[in-house]
Formats: structure tokens, C-alpha cells, sequence
């Protein structure tokens, strides 16, 4: 057994681990660890804790301190720098006639790294810009390009829903959506109603999404051929949450509604994107 502790440096981040050493860590303190980024501070949200050796990559870095009230003031120092740092880009970008847009800046606890994070639909040539920067801040620069979605995460806003977007709240990592999803959930595939703020499809198209597999499982799907109370038919619509569906009897007029559990399958059909639904809603994955 390994003793470990959780810490997390962003407030909705990945949680990386740590040995504590000598240390007893509660959660919500603050810890100056080593990471591949340099030395930083982050907030513990994991406590001192025994796992199986086979549950963590080794070797584990140890936590060199818990924060002191001079490592407080120094991240406040760091905020200013940063705050300077995305001025003073955004005139260089401007300067250079860039096709970028900053999205923030980061500052290592030991400002031995600034980090611009920028988002652009194309490749920037962003070399003299890198060397400008160096020159004016004497540390390492590094100009990272984010996506959409991970732009909407740092700035955060609210959802249509009129809450604070997931990922900016409690999302630790973003889990993969597909439009195939949304098509199994019965939802209107126009890309207003099934995209966020961020352009892309929305995180909670995920969170029911295992419900609905299990009731696809139990449930006859629209064009599948059934055997009801009444005699065969097609199902020309399906309700999964209730349960309904709507059936075309052969050489009945209008459709009759019979409950998943009065038919029985005789032959499934498929839940297909088409070439029109596929060309309308690319890029929202």
C-alpha cells in the first residue's frame, strides 16, 4: 500500500497525485508540489489516503511544503503578473497582425513559465510573437491552442438551461458526445437546440445516456416489424421513457398505441444518421 493525496490546480480540474511524506494533509489545503510544468500550488481534494501500489503510477512526487502565508502573497504577486501578461499579448497580437484570440494566461508558482492559451481557426506562425514575449518577461514562454470547448471552460457563462456550464463547474474532463446520441434520444437534431454556448454538442446529452442503451435494449425501434394483441405491424414511433409505441397494423388506416410490454419483436430495425443529417451537423462533435 502507497499513501497518496488528491490535488487539483484548477478549481474544476484533473486531480493528480502526490505523496504526502511526512505531511498530514486535510482537504482544502493549499500544498507547493513539483510538476512536469514546474513548482506550482495547488489545493489538496484528497486527503491523506492508502491505495494499492497497482492503482498509481510510480514513482510519486513528494509534496515539498504546505503553503506558507509568503507562498499566499507570491500567488497573489503571480495574479498581477498575469493580469500584465494578457495585456500586454493582446497589443503584441495585435501588432503582428495575428488571427488568434487569448483566451488566458497562467504563471507558474516559481514564474519560472508563462502560459498564453489562445484559440484560432487556423495554424499561427507565432514565433516572433514567442520571441517578443521572452524578451519583455525573461522567462519561458509557451503559446498553447485550445479548442472551443476547452475555451468555454476557462471563461465559464451559463447554459441555456441557466446554469453554469458543467465543464466550468464540476466537470473534471470532458467525456466524448456524439450526434448519435442525440439521435437515440429522440431530440430534435436542429443544432440550436442540441449544441452550447461553446458551438459544440452539450456535455448532458451524456448523462442519460446509458439509461437510454438499456431501454433501446427492451424497447422495438421506429420501423421494426412487431406482433401485438391485434396482429402484426410496423412501429411508427416510439416514446422509450414511457414505454408506447405507435404501431401501423397491416391493413389498418390510422396507428394503434400498445405499451413495450403487450408486443412482442419479430424483427428489429436500426437507428440511422442520414447523409442530410450528417452534413448539417458536422462540427458539432
Amino acid at each position: 500500500m502507497t499513501e497518496i493525496i488528491g490535488v487539483r490546480f484548477k478549481s474544476v480540474g484533473k486531480v493528480y497525485y502526490f505523496s504526502p511524506g511526512e505531511y498530514k494533509i486535510e482537504n482544502g489545503e493549499k500544498v507547493i508540489v513539483e510538476t512536469a510544468r514546474g513548482i506550482e500550488c495547488g489545493e489538496v481534494v484528497l486527503g491523506n489516503k492508502l491505495v494499492d501500489d497497482n492503482d498509481i503510477v510510480a514513482p510519486l512526487k513528494s509534496v515539498i511544503r504546505i503553503a506558507t502565508d509568503e507562498d499566499f502573497l507570491q500567488i497573489e504577486k503571480n495574479k498581477l503578473k498575469e493580469k500584465e501578461a494578457f495585456e500586454i499579448c493582446e497589443k503584441k497580437i495585435e501588432q503582428y497582425k495575428l488571427n488568434m484570440n487569448l483566451v488566458d494566461v497562467e504563471c507558474t508558482f516559481d514564474y519560472s513559465k508563462l502560459l498564453f492559451y489562445f484559440t484560432s481557426d487556423n495554424r499561427v506562425d507565432f514565433r516572433e510573437l514567442v520571441k517578443d514575449l521572452a524578451s519583455c518577461f525573461h522567462t519561458r514562454i509557451e503559446l498553447r491552442q485550445i479548442g472551443v470547448r476547452d475555451e468555454a471552460k476557462m471563461l465559464g457563462g451559463l447554459g441555456v438551461c441557466g446554469r453554469p456550464f458543467c465543464c466550468s463547474s464540476f466537470l473534471g474532463e470532458f467525456q466524448p458526445v456524439s450526434i448519435k446520441m442525440a439521435k437515440e434520444q429522440s431530440l430534435s437534431l436542429n443544432p440550436t437546440k442540441i449544441s452550447g454556448t461553446c458551438g459544440r454538442l452539450m456535455c448532458c446529452l451524456k448523462y442519460e445516456q446509458d439509461g437510454y442503451e438499456e431501454l433501446l435494449k427492451l424497447t422495438p425501434k421506429v420501423g421494426a416489424i412487431v406482433d401485438t394483441p391485434n396482429g402484426k405491424g410496423t412501429v411508427t414511433d416510439v416514446n422509450l421513457i414511457s414505454g408506447k409505441l405507435h404501431v401501423k397494423l397491416e391493413g389498418a388506416v390510422s396507428d394503434t398505441v400498445f405499451d413495450r410490454a403487450q408486443v412482442k419483436l419479430i424483427k428489429d430495425s436500426y437507428i440511422r444518421l442520414n447523409r442530410e443529417e450528417i452534413n448539417a451537423l458536422k462540427g458539432l462533435e
